[in-house]
């Protein structure tokens, strides 16, 4: 069974940094995009930043020069490296991989449970 896991949430204070990680695991034939993605109260889940398996890039506006993702193939993980961070960044922060599974003939969206980040000021 394939799964996604965050690692690395926590509580910072503004202008500080934070790294998440993401682990697929199981049976994981190919994965092609993952990214990251963030919820924050009373808002609706929205995009941070995408990561396709050749390297390119993709991130909103708002973390644009203070976040970076990264990814380890070898390892199926991705990596937000997040830094200035600013109080209205305060949320939980989704995992998300578009990946087939070796038991399938089909690639999917699986996601991670979400791990949370709050920044004080």
């Amino acid at each position: 069974q394939v799964q996604l896991v965050e690692s690395g949430g926590g509580a910072v204070q503004a202008g500080g940094s934070l790294t998440l990680a993401c682990a697929a695991s199981g049976s994981i034939a190919n994965i092609n995009r993952m990214g990251w993605y963030r919820q924050a109260p009373g808002k609706q889940r929205e995009l941070v930043a995408t990561i396709t398996s050749g390297g390119s890039t993709n991130y909103a506006d708002s973390v644009k020069g203070r976040f970076t993702i990264s990814r380890d193939n070898a390892k199926n993980t991705v990596y937000l490296q997040m830094n200035s961070l600013k109080p209205e960044g305060t949320a939980v922060f989704y995992c998300n991989a578009n990946l087939r599974a070796s038991s399938s003939d089909y690639f999917r969206v699986y996601w991670g449970q979400g791990t949370q980040v709050t920044v004080s000021s």
